[in-house]
């Protein structure tokens, strides 16, 4: 009798065991790799961020590490875990155009990368001045063709109107850990350089944003943020989120080692190219 109480609890967690393993079976794997962050891998498999993170119980998105075991969902699982695309007749826009519900986790160059428009046509649609901050819930008018007709809200930067191709397959990763920036073609490497992110106790921002603002030069005065420096003619300058940007340095050499007020640093010849490539709604993903 004592022996068959002791066997239930076994024979109990091995079809457990045996449950889980064939649930899991349905989905492929993947082993992540030095370097990597679940931003490029979620891309890879046609993913968003979020998605891969949700399905692996990550909480925090910039924390995967070299040998993990990710679980990578086929389309049918993820499709039926997210909430279904909202495309709705606009009712206060031309009746070329539609609207987008914003999800949890979107951004807006995907968003109009999704509609065949570019970030800058959404933006003044809508009049929003910072791309960079949508939210989930937020319904967006989607303009014809990339145009703006139905808004005459003014453009939400210093140039005179928005590049002339489209930035959907450009990203920026930014890696704190490495001290390394490299530039993104889909999944190809193009470009890469050592940085200078923030020292403490002013830190990089990390996580998901794009380019909303751009100057060739700029006068930086840290003292209307309380900090003790004025930087005249910075060049190169790409604003990602707030006051947190990518540009030139010519004030030190250090680059591979934390230097900046959150910013990050690169030399001008690297913050150059990086400014010809790039454009309005470009994604900058930011991790260490």
């Amino acid at each position: 009798m004592k022996t068959w109480r002791l066997l239930i609890p076994i024979v109990a967690v091995i079809s457990l065991l045996f449950i889980v393993t064939s649930i899991a079976s349905a989905d492929s794997t993947y082993v992540v790799k030095p370097g990597e962050n679940l931003f490029r891998i979620a891309l890879k498999h046609g993913l968003t961020t979020q998605e891969l993170a949700a399905y692996n119980g990550i909480v925090n998105p910039d924390r995967v590490y070299a040998g993990q075991v990710l679980r990578i969902p086929d389309k049918g699982t993820t499709s039926t875990q997210t909430q279904p695309q909202a495309v709705l007749p606009a009712t206060n826009a031309t009746s070329s155009e539609t609207t987008h519900l914003v999800k949890r986790g979107e951004i807006l160059s995907r968003i109009a990368l999704q509609y065949g428009v570019s970030s800058i046509a959404i933006a003044q649609a809508n009049g929003i001045s910072n791309p960079s901050l949508i939210y989930a819930g937020q319904t967006l008018v989607i303009p014809a063709g990339g145009t703006t007709t139905a808004s005459t809200a003014p453009p939400p930067s210093p140039e005179s109107a928005p590049p002339p191709v489209t930035y959907g397959n450009r990203w920026i990763d930014v890696n704190l850990s490495t001290q390394r920036l490299t530039a993104y073609e889909g999944d190809r490497a193009v470009y890469s350089a050592p940085i200078s992110s923030g020292r403490a106790p002013y830190y990089t921002v990390t996580g998901q944003f794009t380019i909303y603002l751009r100057y060739q030069s700029q006068d930086m005065n840290g003292y209307r943020l309380g900090y003790d420096y004025y930087l005249a003619n910075v060049p190169y300058v790409q604003y990602f989120y707030r006051d947190f940007a990518l540009h030139g340095t010519y004030w030190h050499n250090n680059f591979g080692t934390p230097m900046s007020h959150g910013c990050v640093n690169l030399t001008t010849a690297d913050a150059q190219w990086l400014y010809n490539w790039a454009g309005y709604g470009t994604v900058v993903n930011v991790h260490y």
